[in-house]
C-alpha cells in the first residue's frame, strides 16, 4: 500500500488513526471531574502536537540516519516562521503559499548552513550549528529588526499590502485561512459530560503531519536511506572505498531544514505571531530530547516524544499550589502540606524537573527511548512466552517406553 511493506502500512494507519481521533483520545475525563486538568484535546496543544511532531521527524532523519548531532535546527523553524507571515502581509492569508514558502525558504538557508557546517563532524559540527543559530537570533532580535519586528515580533495587520486578497473593512482583524475556512475554526460535541472539540487548523496540520511521517518512511527504507545508514556506522570506510558522502548528508540536512520550516510555516498558521525567540538556543534543545526520549532511529519515537514534552509543558506547567491543595485537602493539614511542597517541586513552574528526571530514566534505562523500551518489552515477552509453551510441550509428551526382544 502506497509503495509500503506491511508493517510500515499498519504504523501508518495507526498514526492516522491516533491523529484524526486525538480529539477523543486526548480527552478520557469528562469536563466537570477533578481530573480534567490532564485533559489534552483542546485545539492549540493538539496543534502542537503534530507541528513539533514535524519538526521532530525531520530533525529524525538528519541525527537518526546519518548520527549528525544539530544543535541549530530552530534557525530553520525561525526561518521558515518569517517567510510564511511575510507570505501572509504582501500575499494573501491563505495558509498554502505561506507554508510553501517557509519550505523553500528554509530549504535555501539550509544548504547554506549545511554546506559550511558539515565540513566538520562530531561536536565541532553541533557546535557549528549551535553558532548559526545564535547568529541568526541575534540578527532577528536586533540586527533586522525592520524585517524581523523585533523584540516584538510580526503579526498581520491591516494596511499591509495582500494582493491577492479583498479589502477587509476597519477593525477587521486579518486571520489565517484555507480558501475562506479560518483555522481557529472549531465545534464542539456534548456528549454525556465530555466536550470534544473539533478544530480546522489542527486536522489541516495534522493531514500535513501524515503526509510528511509518509515521506520520512519512503527516506527511511529507500536506498538513500541505507546510503545515510552507512554513513552514520563508519563514514570513514565509505570514504576509503571511494564514495563521495558528502552529498548524501548534505541532502539530509536540507531535507531536515525543511521539514522545520514546514513546522514554522504551521506555527504561523495557527497563530499569525512571530517572534526571534523561535530562534533561540532552547527550541534546537528541545527538539534533540523529543528525539532522544521517542528513539533515535526510529519512525514514530519523534513524534511521541514531541506529544510527550508538549504535553508536560502545557498540562504539567498549570498544575499550581492551590489545585495540588484542593487534591490533597482530605487528608490532615500536615501530611497535606508536606504532599504539597513536594509536589509543587515537579509541577508548575518546576515542570522542567519532572522532565529532566524522566529525560534521565530514559537515557540510562531505555537508551533505544520509549519506542525501543516498547519494542524490547515485547520482545521478552514473547520470548518468555515462547520459553514457557516449549516447557509445557515437553512436560506434556510421554518419554518412548523401551522394549525387550524376545
Amino acid at each position: 500500500m502506497f509503495g509500503l511493506n506491511r508493517n510500515d502500512t499498519l504504523l501508518l494507519i495507526v498514526v492516522a488513526l491516533l491523529t484524526m481521533l486525538a480529539p477523543f483520545l486526548l480527552n478520557p475525563f469528562p469536563e466537570g471531574s477533578s481530573l480534567a486538568q490532564f485533559n489534552g484535546g483542546y485545539p492549540d496543544l493538539m496543534q502542537r502536537f503534530v507541528i513539533f511532531g514535524i519538526f521532530a521527524i525531520g530533525f529524525n532523519i538528519l541525527f537518526g540516519l546519518t548520527g549528525y548531532l544539530s544543535f541549530g535546527h530552530a534557525a530553520f523553524l525561525g526561518v521558515g516562521s518569517y517567510a510564511a507571515i511575510w507570505m501572509m502581509k504582501l500575499l494573501t492569508m491563505n495558509v498554502i503559499p505561506a507554508i510553501i514558502l517557509s519550505v523553500i525558504v528554509a530549504g535555501l538557508f539550509s544548504l547554506l548552513v549545511g554546506y559550511i557546517c558539515l565540513r566538520r563532524s562530531g561536536i565541532y559540527f553541533s557546535i557549528l550549528t549551535l553558532a548559526f543559530a545564535q547568529m541568526s537570533y541575534a540578527l532577528a532580535y536586533s540586527v533586522l529588526t525592520p524585517i524581523t519586528g523585533g523584540e516584538t515580533g510580526l503579526q498581520p495587520k491591516l494596511n499591509d499590502p495582500r494582493i491577492l486578497d479583498a479589502a477587509v473593512g476597519s477593525g477587521v482583524t486579518p486571520r489565517a485561512n484555507l480558501f475562506g475556512i479560518e483555522m481557529g475554526t472549531s465545534w464542539q460535541m456534548d456528549w454525556n459530560g465530555w466536550v470534544f472539540t473539533f478544530n480546522a487548523g489542527y486536522y489541516l496540520a495534522a493531514i500535513i503531519m501524515l503526509i510528511a511521517f509518509y515521506l520520512s518512511i519512503r527516506i527511511f527504507r529507500s536506498p538513500f536511506g541505507l546510503m545515510l545508514r552507512a554513513v552514520k556506522t563508519n563514514q570513514n570506510r565509505l570514504n576509503y572505498t571511494g564514495v563521495n558522502t558528502k552529498p548524501y548528508t548534505l541532502a539530509a540536512f536540507v531535507i531536515s531544514g525543511m521539514y522545520a520550516g514546514l513546522a514554522g510555516g504551521l506555527l504561523v498558521a495557527m497563530d499569525t505571531q512571530v517572534g526571534p525567540e523561535r530562534m533561540f538556543w532552547t527550541a534546537s534543545g528541545e527538539v534533540v530530547l523529543m528525539t532522544i526520549l521517542g528513539g533515535v532511529g526510529t519512525l514514530i519515537g519523534p513524534v511521541l516524544g514531541a506529544g510527550l514534552i508538549k504535553y508536560m509543558e502545557n498540562i504539567l506547567s498549570k498544575i499550581n499550589e492551590s489545585l495540588l491543595e484542593a487534591w490533597f485537602a482530605f487528608m490532615p493539614d500536615a501530611v497535606s502540606d508536606v504532599m504539597v511542597t513536594l509536589l509543587s517541586l515537579f509541577v508548575g513552574k518546576g515542570w522542567h524537573l519532572t522532565l529532566g528526571l524522566l529525560f534521565m530514566i530514559v537515557v540510562i534505562f531505555l537508551p533505544g527511548g520509549l519506542v525501543g523500551g516498547l519494542i524490547g518489552g515485547g520482545r521478552r515477552m514473547f520470548r518468555s512466552n515462547d520459553r514457557k509453551a516449549t516447557r509445557k510441550t515437553k512436560s506434556n509428551q510421554t518419554p518412548p517406553t523401551s522394549q525387550t526382544a524376545e
